[in-house]
């Protein structure tokens, strides 16, 4: 047995915004495309549940009602339940549907529910706690990147560091500081970092691209940026520790001031 059932079914239109039902298409809502339909579904879906148009609880419309919306087949809706169901965000029972999990479930390590929440309505409270997982991973990290990191892979963290001095747009900037910040999780020589490092990045860079908008900012974070990738290279783990701290206590202070 679960420890809660799920709510009676809701009405769309108060499960969504106020000025748009939620089984009515968005008007720049994406396409539904020719082979991975089902994909595009959940991705459409997930994006709702997340930003919470479906609360916890909520029983979902049925499968004639999503495949009416969107004009897709039965098959295509069951193929895409079965995806945002393997993601843990929702559950299904025969004769009652498929319903919202509560929150603690959803597989917030999974890319793309990763990415459905990082444009949530809670974006700021997700990126903080993007923040407080930095704080609990990259010191170490850095400092067993230090000590066991190889010439190619240096090369890939001095790489990444100069892309961004040398970034022509916050874009730019974004996806080197991101790769800079993976090259160092693959550095550290440790194998369970580097598949975690792969599924945050869809956070790093929405994390990133809310922190990187002043001039000011960015020369700073430059800085800081460069001592750590110094002191990885002189393979200073102490100093290479403490030089992450300090990036992170200054992208804290950027996150209290936005």
């Amino acid at each position: 047995m679960r420890d809660a059932k799920p709510n009676k079914e809701k009405s769309p239109a108060k499960a969504a915004s106020t000025d748009r039902p939620a089984g009515v298409r968005r008007p720049d809502a994406a396409r539904i495309p020719g082979s991975s339909v089902h994909a595009s579904l959940a991705s459409e879906i997930g994006l709702r549940i997340v930003r919470g148009d479906y609360p916890p609880g909520t029983i979902l419309p049925n499968e004639a009602k999503w495949s009416e919306t969107f004009s897709v087949s039965r098959s295509a809706v069951r193929e895409a339940i079965k995806m945002l169901m393997a993601k843990s965000l929702l559950a299904s029972r025969p004769k009652i549907g498929s319903w919202v999990e509560p929150k603690e479930r959803w597989n917030l390590l999974d890319r793309d529910v990763l990415a459905w929440y990082a444009t949530s309505p809670d974006r700021e409270v997700f990126l903080k706690t993007v923040q407080e997982f930095r704080h609990i991973i990259e010191p170490e990290a850095t400092a067993f990147a230090a000590m066991r990191r190889t010439g190619e892979q240096m090369a890939e963290i001095s790489q990444a560091c100069r892309d961004m001095g040398e970034a022509a747009s916050l874009q730019e900037r974004t996806r080197a500081d991101t790769r800079f910040h993976l090259a160092i999780l693959r550095a550290s020589g440790n194998d369970l970092l580097v598949p975690l490092g792969v599924l945050i990045e869809s956070a790093f860079d929405h994390l990133f691209a809310f922190t990187t908008r002043a001039v000011d900012d960015l020369n700073h974070a430059q800085k800081l940026h460069e001592a750590i990738e110094k002191n990885i290279r002189l393979q200073r783990p102490d100093a290479a520790r403490n030089a992450v701290r300090k990036l992170l206590a200054n992208t804290d202070s950027v996150i209290r001031s936005r």
